[in-house]
């Protein structure tokens, strides 16, 4: 039989910011949880901290850090809603990740059975009442019973490691390019990033289409060349690039090199550390500038996604509170 679990169970001594790198790897929805407050007033903020608890009754559950502004009012609410935001919502999920004062004047929303708003246009919502709070160390569990719902067929925005993810997206990007497109990938290796020496300077590893391994001309068959066996991630940036000799769109991924899964690299890859990249030897300016803004945006463990062209765009970090 199993020892039972106790509380003088030694624990073991965790790197707080690695662990949560870690969690980061699920692939989570990104939500808005709202109440209404004892005034009246509405109350709400962005969680990815949501989950499914029980179909009879029918429960969903939420996290709350007890370090967060919102804790006092959720802890002790009797109700409250779970909106699911769609792909087209990052500017609500910004909104409520913010600090500012007037949250609700800044999105559309509605309320249903009890009274606690919730996002139009999701893709779905859940209307609680509180069905337990339960203490989990440094954050409540916030249940709910589900007493109203509604679900459209829009899709989901994602987030993972650090990152929105937007389903379609990256499909989108590379039904637009066509034949014009310049598909790459921004690679981890373990001892660093992977470059890749052109002969005239050092760039990133590129395709003109993104499959299949077989044509040597699209990102899979560089790789293979290459020596590479990677998983691709996330996009990271898609940007419009008129100048130099090649114009037309530039797709590029975030990914990383699987573990002892290159047995042999080409003798063009270079394995850099993040921290020591040589920007002036990086040929393309457009990929310096995608490298740097990668190179700071790892340090700071809060990816986004560019869209733009090579003078000019933006980029939407994403900021959970919980």
């Amino acid at each position: 039989m199993a020892e039972p679990i106790t509380a003088a169970t030694a624990q073991p001594a965790f790197d707080i910011v690695d662990f949560r790198r870690a969690l980061g790897a699920f692939v989570t929805g990104v939500t808005v949880v709202t109440t209404i407050q004892a005034d009246g007033s509405p109350r709400g903020f962005t969680a990815n901290s949501f989950t499914s608890v029980s179909l009879d009754p029918p429960l969903i559950l939420v996290c709350i850090a007890k370090t967060a502004a919102s804790y006092a009012v959720f802890s002790d609410t009797h109700r409250f809603a779970v909106s699911v935001l769609a792909e087209d919502q990052k500017h609500v999920s910004g909104v409520f990740a913010s600090k500012a004062t007037d949250k609700f004047t800044q999105v559309p929303w509605s309320t249903r059975k009890t009274g606690s708003p919730v996002m139009d246009g999701a893709a779905a919502s859940f209307d609680c009442t509180t069905h337990q709070v339960v203490d989990a160390g440094d954050h409540i569990i916030l249940i709910g019973r589900v007493v109203d719902f509604v679900q459209t067929s829009s899709s989901p925005l994602g987030y993972c490691r650090g990152a929105y993810v937007n389903f379609s997206l990256s499909q989108d990007a590379l039904a637009a390019a066509g034949a014009r497109a310049k598909v790459g990938a921004i690679l981890e290796h373990r001892d660093g990033l992977v470059l890749v020496d052109t002969g005239k300077g050092l760039g990133l590893p590129t395709g003109i289409k993104l499959d299949p391994a077989s044509d040597p001309a699209s990102l899979h068959g560089v790789l293979a060349k290459l020596g590479l066996r990677v998983h691709l991630d996330f996009l990271f940036a898609v940007f419009e690039d008129g100048s130099g000799k090649e114009p037309g769109v530039h797709i590029y991924y975030r990914g990383r090199v699987i573990p002892n899964g290159s047995p042999w690299l080409d003798s063009s890859v270079r394995i850099v550390p993040l921290s020591q990249i040589p920007w002036d030897d990086v040929s393309d300016a457009a990929v310096r500038s995608m490298l740097e803004r990668y190179e700071r945006e790892r340090r700071q463990d809060a990816f986004g996604i560019y869209v733009g062209d090579s003078e000019a765009g933006t980029v939407q970090p994403l900021g959970l509170a919980h």
